[in-house]
């Protein structure tokens, strides 16, 4: 029964995506608007440093200040008791 369960939501799961999916549009956004000034695009290392790199150094930056800023005690592990 629990693999039949799955199997169904997962057909609904998908089917609800492909439907939302041919449903939307593309927001006509070959079509330029009145004042729609987009400015110069990135280059590839802008986009790199701006969605890769970035991300990656804050996450660098916050597990430090949390590994830095850690004041709980070593856990040690009690040895096992012999039977």
């Amino acid at each position: 029964m629990d693999k039949k369960n799955a199997l169904r939501a997962g057909a609904l799961a998908a089917g609800t995506t492909l439907m939302m999916l041919l449903m939307s549009s593309p927001a006509l956004a070959l079509t330029r608007d009145d004042g729609d000034d987009p400015g110069k695009g990135l280059s590839v290392g802008e986009t790199l440093g701006l969605y890769v790199f970035a991300p990656l150094v804050i996450f660098a930056v916050i597990t430090g200040l949390v590994m830095v800023l850690d004041r709980s005690k070593i856990r040690v592990t009690k040895p096992k008791a012999r039977a």
